[in-house]
């Protein structure tokens, strides 16, 4: 079956589109990427939903049209990927722009921005969507959600193998070896703290707006870490929390970096980024546990060679590595977990893993919504109770699904 993923991450820079074809067994598939592409979000999209991802608030009229905006974005990345329309299925993430763990006696819940019925209809093609509210109502973090994925899609080896993401948020897979004594543990895997965020900030305030990221991590490649103020950041309750654990913007922001450059006062904007980039390494580092013998790292920051160099420097015996050495490049690796997940819930396979999000019960995830349906008259007049006879029907599979 080809299924198209969509991808937008805490860094909200844009979406990410993968096409992809799947076939045999849920937990082992055959899977090929068939074509792929990456759409920037407009500059000040991008700005609405970093601050809606930091707390600003909205009216009602703004959330709406802050919605639709993405949805159409959306729409717009899978057109660029699938122009010739070969996908039968499309799993879109949408744009998160607040997630709260549950924590205490509250229960966690999560925002993501997205029109699933408009996509559905935009693209002609049913749509998976609202992957994270299964697992949440299941008392699960609702995320991580790509490490069940990683498992069925790059399989295990002769040891533990990380798979590093380093989005706005590092997130962390860590999948048990093929054998020897450990064969038998559970996949593991979490949000390690901030990754791009907190750096993206800091170059966007000291450029004046100019620049939004460091680009290869040449700015802070002129500064100095301060290694002590990295290893008071690391007792803080999040690096310190144990898994299960999830976190965002709403965490890692523009208040937080306000807080942390407040203990950086009059320090060189080079110095400064050099810090928060060792800091993003070191929470990887930290996590680490137990210690891999390599680490897959995809997301933007694996283009930081600065944050690369960090990260290698403070995980000596681990072999780092890039996951496009797999087939699966920097920005394919969440949109593909994403068409996965939305093949298993075509299949109605669970997408979550209990170890990992702490849910009372795995979960099949998502949401299926078809393309709206255009009434012939005779079906818009009945009434009295009536309805037409293919409403409510179960979908058809598309052609081509095992």
């Amino acid at each position: 079956m080809r299924v198209l993923g969509l991808m937008s991450g805490t860094s909200a820079d844009g979406v990410d589109a993968v096409l992809a074809r799947f076939s045999g067994p849920c937990a082992s598939p055959r899977w090929q990427i068939l074509a792929s592409a990456s759409r920037p979000y407009p500059a000040a999209l991008q700005q609405q939903l970093i601050e809606a991802g930091q707390g600003a608030a909205l009216g009602a009229a703004a959330l709406l049209a802050l919605t639709e905006a993405v949805t159409e974005q959306q729409a717009l990345a899978a057109r660029a990927c699938d122009p010739d329309r070969q996908a039968q299925l499309v799993g879109c993430h949408g744009q998160t722009v607040w997630h709260r763990p549950p924590r205490d006696r509250q229960r966690g819940a999560s925002l993501q921005l997205l029109q699933g019925p408009l996509l559905a209809t935009l693209l002609g093609r049913p749509v998976v969507f609202d992957f994270r509210a299964a697992d949440l109502a299941l008392g699960g973090q609702g995320a991580p959600l790509v490490p069940a994925a990683d498992q069925a899609l790059l399989g295990r080896s002769d040891g533990w193998r990380g798979v590093l993401n380093l989005g706005g948020i590092a997130n962390i897979t860590l999948i048990p070896p093929r054998s020897g004594p450990e064969r038998h543990a559970r996949l593991r895997g979490w949000d390690c703290g901030p990754a791009n965020s907190l750096i993206d900030l800091a170059v966007q305030q000291f450029s004046g707006g100019s620049l939004q990221y460091d680009r290869g991590g040449a700015w802070a490649g002129r500064g100095t870490a301060d290694e002590g103020l990295i290893q008071a950041w690391l007792q803080e309750p999040y690096p310190q929390q144990r898994p299960p654990k999830s976190t965002g913007r709403e965490c890692y922001g523009r208040s937080d970096l306000q807080h942390r450059l407040a203990q950086m006062e009059s320090r060189d904007p080079a110095d400064v980024l050099a810090t928060l980039t060792g800091f993003a390494a070191a929470c990887v580092a930290q996590d680490l546990q137990p210690r891999p013998i390599e680490l897959l790292v995809a997301g933007g920051g694996a283009r930081n060679q600065t944050l690369m160099a960090e990260l290698r420097r403070r995980t000596r015996g681990t072999v780092v590595r890039p996951l496009e050495e797999l087939g699966i490049g920097d920005l394919q690796r969440e949109a593909l977990a994403f068409a996965l997940l939305a093949w298993w819930q075509w299949r109605n396979h669970p997408g979550s893993a209990i170890s990992i999000t702490g849910a009372s019960s795995a979960a099949v995830l998502g949401l299926r919504v078809d393309p709206a349906a255009r009434l012939s008259a005779a079906d818009a007049g009945a009434g009295d109770g009536e309805r037409p006879a293919t409403a409510g029907a179960e979908p058809a599979a598309a052609p081509g699904t095992p």
